[in-house]
């Protein structure tokens, strides 16, 4: 089973969101992302909203700024496709380098 890595920085750290979204809660380490810049986005999935809580989330989108501090995952495939289906339209999936050097997915501005 091959290893994923997923940074992030809104509610996939959740507890509760990790929960519904993997069905259990995921370990992580602390990581940083550079280069980007958060912005509020009323979020379009009514499943989304539900298992988060809320209808704004923040999204990445390439700017200046200070590092945006978040959490690493690492995952498995069919983790990463339920996180992807957790996402909703305004976001898509990237891979980015971290701070620390290593290699990630995150979401983004679609």
């Amino acid at each position: 089973m091959s290893e994923e890595r997923l940074f992030s920085y809104g509610t996939l750290r959740d507890p509760k969101v990790q929960r519904a979204v993997f069905g259990r809660e995921i370990a992580s380490t602390a990581d940083a992302i550079t280069g980007w810049r958060l912005r509020e986005v009323a979020n379009s999935s009514a499943q989304a909203v539900a298992i988060s809580g809320l209808a704004v989330h923040t999204v990445l989108e390439p700017g200046d700024g200070p590092p945006i501090e978040g959490a690493l995952f690492r995952i498995t495939q069919a983790d990463l496709v339920r996180a992807d289906a957790y996402e909703s339209a305004e976001y898509k999936r990237v891979e980015v380098t971290l701070r620390s050097g290593a290699t990630a997915w995150v979401y983004v501005r679609a």
